[in-house]
């Protein structure tokens, strides 16, 4: 059996990075880790290959080399789902499809062959067993909960993996909190399902063994879901085994606010190489957040939990949400003062929607409120509902703020205010290296000669070198994000 897994296509979004990867030469940011992992639960005889639409093309010659094509992904990338369907059943090669995309939007893909949804560790053996038997069914599902202990490595050796700026694993899935806008509880559940320490650490050793010693993203949805066990197996491991490593990865992952109450395991996750947290903050105004169930985040001094976290190591990026029932018209000026103030540089402003499943989607369903499926993209000027503020009005504050956050002269400002807090890290993620340089050169011409910011560019480079000049690198770095920021509010908002 010849088994062809695609990739679809990512469209320009705040998180496809695609016009600071230009910058280090690199195609994506991750590579799929669920069709990864998926291969290595089919039968190892049968013959695997791997396209990533992000990073290479999908020929003729690819699919006709295929039996099945197996695809998969997120809500977002659901337009080249369909074409790439659309093309396997020009040469008549069947397609198999899960993934959140499918389990949540199974209903929008009448033309696949086989719907293999929900957690593969469940639905993939028996459709494997009827495929054997010649009696494969259409759907599959499953309403029980994987035991991820059994999960493989994925596949690695499909990938080329000098296309990708970063690697990804998990570790968990399933969040204990159920916020009323996240989809997360409703396709992983609320009690946190962990990995073991030496599964983690078998992950980990598989991309050493691969060359890869840079950045590695665990895709956790909340990776302090479970602290007991993350302070007592976890995180303990991970530091003897970085030890025993001459440059290993730094890693970054997805936490609750409530990480800041926690002395012992921010240290825990500082000594494990953790130097990038995505924080969902969503909103300054206490009663969104009342409204829509974010407990880790009410009643609490949000400013001085994210210094915290800074303080202790951590740059922070952070999620805010526009839309909420309860934003006023004043939400505007009090999000830009928040992410001004906070130092947040990695800022991602989004429009309030409501995934298939949610809550937030059978609330607004009962109050007649919901319009179109939601395109999977929060910074694409669009909602899926009736909002309760003039549309107009919220649009038109929601531009405000990109606009405001991502010229120049705040954005550069975030990025001093956040040097000046972090703890630096020697050697966290090794040498400096060719690419390192070239992303330097290019950031010359790109942002300090051409650029529209090449004043604050400038200004960023001489401050750094004369007051932190070991945070230069992550400096510009921080300017080559800044850049592709503006590149994608300029593209939606039309500016």
């Amino acid at each position: 059996m010849n088994i062809l897994l695609v990739n679809p296509q990512v469209p320009d979004t705040f998180w496809s990075f695609t016009h600071a990867l230009k910058f280090i030469s690199r195609k994506a940011v991750f590579p799929p880790l669920g069709l990864l992992t998926v291969a290595a639960m089919l039968p190892a005889e049968w013959k695997k290959k791997l396209v990533d639409t992000n990073v290479e093309h999908l020929t003729d010659q690819d699919l006709l080399w295929a039996d099945y094509v197996f695809t998969g992904g997120m809500s977002v990338q659901h337009e080249s789902a369909h074409e790439i369907i659309a093309r396997a059943h020009q040469f008549g090669r069947p397609v198999v499809a899960g993934g959140p995309l499918f389990t949540a939007h199974g209903e929008e893909f009448p033309e696949v062959d086989h719907l293999v949804l929900n957690e593969a560790e469940l639905t993939l053996p028996p459709f494997l067993a009827d495929l054997r038997n010649g009696t494969p069914k259409r759907r599959y599902t499953s309403d029980a909960w994987a035991d991820i202990t059994t999960t493989p490595v994925p596949l690695w050796d499909l990938v080329k993996i000098n296309k990708y700026s970063s690697m990804n694993i998990q570790y968990s899935r399933g969040c204990p909190y159920d916020c009323e806008f996240c989809d997360i509880t409703v396709l992983y559940g609320r009690v946190p399902r962990t990995k073991t320490a030496d599964q983690l650490l078998r992950e980990f050793n598989s991309l050493i063994e691969r060359g890869w010693t840079r950045q590695v993203f665990l895709v956790d949805d909340n990776f302090i879901g479970n602290k007991k066990i993350l302070k007592r197996d976890i995180l303990p491991a991970i530091i003897r085994w970085r030890s025993g490593q001459k440059h290993p990865f730094s890693l970054n992952t997805e936490v609750s606010l409530n990480l800041a109450d926690d002395q012992e395991l921010m240290d825990l996750m500082f000594q494990a190489g953790f130097t990038e947290l995505f924080v969902g903050i969503e909103s300054p105004n206490e009663e969104s957040l009342t409204e829509c169930k974010k407990i880790p985040n009410v009643r609490r001094d949000l400013l001085s939990s994210v210094r915290r976290l800074q303080t202790n190591g951590f740059q922070v990026q952070g999620g805010f949400i526009l839309g909420f029932d309860s934003d006023h018209e004043s939400i505007f000026d009090r999000m830009i003062q928040f992410i001004q103030e906070s130092g947040i540089v990695t800022a991602m402003v989004g429009l309030l929607n409501a995934p298939v499943g949610t809550r937030l989607f059978k609330r607004l369903h009962e109050e007649g409120r919901l319009l179109k499926k939601w395109s999977g993209n929060n910074t694409d000027f669009t909602l899926n509902f009736h909002p309760k503020m003039d549309l107009d009005v919220l649009l038109k504050g929601y531009r405000t703020v990109l606009e405001t956050i991502y010229a120049p002269k705040q954005y550069y400002a975030r990025v001093k205010t956040f040097l000046r807090t972090c703890k630096y890290r020697k050697g966290i993620s090794g040498p400096i290296r060719l690419v390192d340089l070239q992303a330097l050169a290019k950031s010359v011409v790109a942002l300090g000669l051409v650029g529209k910011e090449r004043l604050e560019y400038w200004k960023l480079v001489l401050w750094s070198l004369f007051t932190r000049p070991r945070l230069l690198p992550t400096a510009v770095g921080l300017a080559i994000y800044g850049f592709h920021f503006r590149k994608i509010v300029e593209q939606y908002a039309g500016t």
